[in-house]
């Protein structure tokens, strides 16, 4: 085909008109176009050779490149990180902590942190005057070092900021300031159970506590980027709302008899589980500095002590096991006790001579050491040795505190050490050593997680249930009667018992009456007890309502009564009463 201008009828002088094409079918177009088709024919196997082999080596390409990821992902490697000019420091995800019923005591939340770009920054002093303002933990003098060197692209400033200062910083318009969204741990309850959760680091890594627990045993996950954990919640046996009444009650109690600090713990003898416990004053998990603190220390699970004459609670059922004694049989406590050159007496001494049971009821110092000289101290020993006090108490809040026994253990260390004093342990290894001299005479091992239904306890026979039924009755009357030490500690309907103890604190080597620490150790029904409390005053002082006495039967008892009223609605039935089955 081809164009043919219509240039003739211009030449005549005509009107030129715009030139239109005209197609041209020429004769020899059609045999060269069928000349082509005769020779392509030839070519198309050869084209249909090429498009094959390059298909065939396309695929190949995509066989090796399919081959290569399938072998890199059979060595299980890290997915390969970009590299970028600030560092990605492995932070970890941690699941919810819940109590018993499932109410929230920490969880993580995604929050910004602060950090500076000193290479883009204008004024130095510009940012350090602006920004200190803004984040007034942060000096002027903080900041200048932290972004000085200009080469730096990365510093961080401040790890964990709230939205609203964050938003405050941001409002500023300062290049060089940047947020990087991390996980950080919160603690809803803040102080109520701040010793047991523990807290963790700036990574969001337990380092104390349930937190640390955590870690061991691999409850968390490895995250490079602020991503909430999709772990099922993990949960306590602690019961807030009884942890709540708890602490309010040793908050009361260490005010109104001006102690220097309080702690308690309430426990389910039959599983071992741990209802509430708290050291009071408290720290706060979110300032982990707070536990370093000896106003602030965990009384207890970290610091031992000489808790005084509820150790009378081993010395009598250890002799009541040994079948030295019976409950009826009579003590001559009329004359004080020599041991060693060493002169032991009662502070009320007795004109007459007190049955086992009485020796328990009045807290009679010469008749507990009577007890335990009868048996002598390989028998004493081996006895505490049984109850654990040969080795710190584990729990899933960490290592309590080594137990400080006698370096020798001679006759007047064996009277001591039976209305304890010369021994020091913590105050939680004490409660979880009385378990079963209430329980049925086995020992439970103490837990903070919720155990599953159905659980039995396979911890070994520390007392035959004779013996359990005897210490029981003893426990009883000592509140039950006005002649107890522990008559304050009677709440009606429930049938407490438990045991008084006074304890002199060493202040520089030498016992001062004026400073103790009064405890009682408390079980309640009697007639099978399912919960048992330990409350612990530290220092407190006389006053108007004690009558000028610090002893235990005034202070600890009364608040123990006032704890029992509190938290016994708050406990299941079953606890409060005697199982159907038994």
């Amino acid at each position: 085909m081809r164009l043919v201008p219509r240039s003739s009828k211009r030449a005549q002088g005509a009107t030129p008109v715009e030139a239109r094409p005209v197609v041209v079918i020429s004769p020899g177009l059609n045999h060269r176009a069928r000349g082509r088709d005769q020779n392509g024919g030839q070519r198309k196997p050869r084209l249909r050779l090429r498009a094959t082999l390059s298909l065939v080596a396309v695929g190949a390409g995509f066989m090796l490149i399919a081959g290569q990821l399938l072998r890199l992902a059979s060595l299980h490697e890290d997915a390969p990180q970009a590299a970028i000019s600030k560092p990605l420091a492995t932070a970890f995800s941690r699941p919810d902590i819940v109590d018993r019923n499932g109410r929230l005591l920490a969880n993580d939340v995604v929050i910004p942190s602060l950090y500076a770009d000193p290479s883009v920054m204008l004024d130095i002093d510009e940012v350090a005057h602006e920004l200190s303002a803004v984040i007034p933990s942060l000096s002027q003098a903080f900041i200048r070092e932290a972004v000085q060197d200009r080469s730096r692209q990365f510093v961080w400033l401040k790890r964990g900021i709230s939205p609203s200062t964050a938003r405050a910083v941001h409002e500023l318009g300062l290049p060089g300031l940047a947020f990087q969204y991390e996980l950080k741990r919160a603690y809803p309850a803040g102080r109520l159970v701040g010793h047991t959760l523990g807290f963790v680091n700036v990574d969001n890594h337990g380092l104390a506590g349930i937190e640390r627990f955590l870690d061991e045993t691999n409850q968390t996950d490895p995250v490079y980027s602020p991503k909430l954990s999709h772990r099922k919640p993990v949960q306590l046996s602690l019961d807030l709302s009884v942890q709540h009444a708890l602490h309010d009650v040793l908050g009361d109690a260490k005010r109104r008899y001006k102690a220097e600090a309080a702690a308690g713990v309430v426990i389910d003898v039959r599983t071992g589980e741990i209802l509430a416990a708290v050291s009071t004053p408290g720290a706060d998990p979110l300032v982990p500095q707070e536990a370093e603190t000896p106003e602030r220390a965990d009384r207890l699970r970290s610091g031992v002590f000489e808790l005084g004459s509820i150790f009378k609670l081993f010395t009598l059922a250890d002799a009541l096991e040994r079948k030295a004694v019976t409950p009826d049989m009579s003590i001559d406590v009329t004359r004080p006790l020599v041991a060693d050159g060493h002169v032991i007496r009662d502070p009320h001494p007795s004109p007459r001579p007190l049955t086992v049971s009485q020796v328990f009821t009045k807290s009679s110092n010469v008749g507990a050491g009577v007890l335990a000289l009868s048996g002598g101290a390989a028998a004493q020993q081996a006895f505490l040795a049984k109850l654990g006090f040969d080795k710190p108490l584990r729990t899933e809040a960490g290592r309590g505190a080594f137990p400080q026994l006698p370096r020798r253990w001679n006759a007047i260390e064996t009277v001591t050490v039976s209305y304890g004093h010369g021994l020091a342990v913590a105050p939680l290894q004490f409660a979880a050593a009385a378990v079963p001299i209430v329980n049925g005479g086995t020992r439970v091992p103490l837990t903070f997680f919720k155990r599953p239904a159905g659980w039995t306890n396979t911890g070994p026979r520390v007392v035959s249930r004779e013996t359990v039924t005897a210490m029981r009755k003893m426990m009883r009357a000592n509140v039950a009667s006005k002649a107890g030490t522990g008559w304050r500690a009677d709440v009606p309907g429930l049938d407490v018992g438990g045991k008084t103890g006074t304890a002199e604190i060493a202040v520089n080597g030498r016992y001062d009456p004026d400073a103790v620490i009064s405890s009682f150790v408390g079980a309640f029904p009697m007639d099978e007890p399912r919960t048992l409390t330990l409350l612990s005053l530290f220092r407190p002082q006389p006053t108007r309502e004690t009558g000028g006495k610090i002893s235990a039967g005034v202070t600890a008892a009364p608040a123990t009564a006032r704890l029992i009223e509190r938290i016994a609605p708050l406990l299941p039935t079953e606890l409060l009463r005697k199982p159907a089955n038994d």
